[in-house]
């Protein structure tokens, strides 16, 4: 190895790394703002026009599930359908709003995988 020349580690090797580990702490910091963010939403699917609604939290939990009772005049297999859309339906919306979030937090930082 040469004089002078080290690992290959010279300062702007040494700022881009100080740079990198900054946006990942920002992105770290922002990530745990955005689970508390999605702790606290609700979000709502629903079938049959409004027979049946699911609500599940940001982060696809279920909160709540409500079937009125005109879908209770149907069949018991009509009601599991109205209740398995329901679901699929914030599942999706759920996914979509958390899809959406990550975007906005890692935007423009051009992270590999994500």
């Amino acid at each position: 190895m040469a004089q002078g020349q080290g690992f290959g580690f010279g300062l702007g090797k040494m700022k881009e790394l100080t740079e990198a580990f900054k946006k990942a702490q920002q992105v770290q910091e922002g990530a745990k703002r955005l689970q508390e963010e999605l702790e606290q939403m609700e979000i709502e699917g629903e079938a049959g026009g409004g027979l049946v609604k699911v609500v599940l939290s940001g982060n696809q939990e279920p909160r709540h599930v409500t079937v009125s009772p005109d879908a209770l005049k149907e069949s018991p297999e009509t009601v599991s359908d109205l209740i398995l859309t329901a679901m699929q339906n914030a599942y999706r919306k759920s996914t979509d709003t958390m899809r959406e979030k990550m975007e906005e937090l890692t935007g423009g930082l051009n992270l590999p995988g994500l």
